[in-house]
């Protein structure tokens, strides 16, 4: 398991010091997705993104980082250092496995919520092109979020993510601790 190491225990809690940082008010939940692709020439590519529930009983829709900024009226340069900051983290856990022996991973799901703090590693071959990114969002947002697809584009795009992955040999597995496991953590 990835949980051995006790620097990448450490990375695990700085990457929700810098969740807690990056989304602002108060929220009930958060799903994180980041993928970190090695291509030919040791060039990395990856995406990030995160969604979070904001506390309240009205019209409760999760928020996407890109409509931060402007939902909670944030200098965006600013912001995107930070959520940039954090992908930074994750590149670096996924170094310290790396370093440590472990399978390479493609990407992680990051959910925190009822107190607990949930990464869930994945091995999948993710190298393709600009659909398959989107088919992968819109599959991973009903997956995670239970957003139903919108319209024939998305309804297509879970169908195509589908039928069209890449699945490794490797089974994913999961870490999960309570969020507030060290003292420190704010």
């Amino acid at each position: 398991m990835l949980n051995n190491s006790k620097t990448i225990k450490e990375i695990y809690e700085q990457i929700q010091r810098k969740i807690f940082f990056t989304v602002p008010g108060k929220w009930d939940e958060l799903y994180l997705y980041a993928s970190i692709i090695d291509r030919l020439g040791n060039v990395q590519t990856g995406e990030m993104y995160f969604y979070f529930m904001p506390k309240g009983i009205l019209k409760r829709k999760f928020i996407n980082v890109y409509e931060v900024p402007s939902k909670y009226d944030i200098e965006e340069d600013e912001y995107m250092q930070a959520v940039e900051s954090l992908y930074d983290e994750i590149k670096l856990l996924r170094d310290e496995c790396i370093r440590s022996g472990k399978k390479v991973w493609s990407n992680i799901t990051i959910s925190i919520k009822n107190s607990r703090f949930k990464i869930e590693y994945n091995y999948d071959n993710l190298i393709g092109g600009k659909d398959a990114y989107y088919n992968h969002h819109i599959y991973w947002r009903y997956k995670y979020l239970h957003i139903e697809p919108q319209g024939k584009k998305e309804k297509q795009a879970i169908q195509n993510y589908l039928a069209n992955r890449n699945q490794s040999n490797y089974k994913d597995h999961q870490y999960d601790e309570g969020i507030y496991s060290k003292t420190g953590i704010k």
